[in-house]
């Protein structure tokens, strides 16, 4: 099955969601379909296992190659980003708000599309006005399964929240 890309503007630009590249076995297939997408920036949530595993490994490499802008921010499956990761996604976040702002195009994948990708994804709509739960609702419109934990929606959300605020509890993402 080849690649799919689920996009919708964000900012100015087009931000995407994609599963791995390679996921399904055909990385050069994935890969082709991603390069047609163009691209300016893209983000990696795999971890390096994940992604040498189904032979993505090169993925950076290949993306850099052709002048496209490549970010590894490796979380966990289902997680949210903690220690290193957390440390550098508002640089990578404010690069991919400048990227969409210039008219650019951001795609962002995890292994299957929709967990950490959703989540970060989110995080940048919200971080360029919207608010989360019309975000959310907006994302899953071209990616149902976007966002696939509590923590995920909160972690995405916290960027709402005044300096020193705090979103309220989620109990349930909607």
């Amino acid at each position: 099955m080849a690649l799919t890309i689920a996009e919708l503007d964000c900012a100015g630009g087009r931000l995407a969601l994609s599963p791995l590249p390679g996921r399904g076995g055909a990385f050069e297939a994935d890969l082709r379909v991603l390069i047609l997408w163009s691209p300016d920036l893209v983000i990696s949530m795999t971890t390096g296992d994940e992604m040498a595993a189904k032979g993505a490994a090169p993925l950076g490499t290949e993306m850099e190659g052709r002048g496209t802008v490549w970010r590894h921010l490796p979380i966990p499956d289902f997680g949210t980003p903690d220690g290193d990761t957390a440390a550098r996604f508002p640089a990578v976040a404010a690069e991919a708000l400048a990227t969409l702002r210039a008219g650019g195009r951001v795609l962002i994948h995890c292994m299957g599309g929709c967990g950490r990708s959703g989540m970060a994804a989110l995080r940048l709509m919200v971080e360029a006005g919207e608010d989360p739960t019309a975000a959310l609702t907006r994302l899953r419109a071209v990616r149902p399964c976007a966002v696939e934990t509590e923590a995920q929606f909160a972690w995405a959300a916290q960027a709402a929240s005044p300096p020193g605020g705090e979103v309220g509890p989620v109990a349930q993402i909607p």
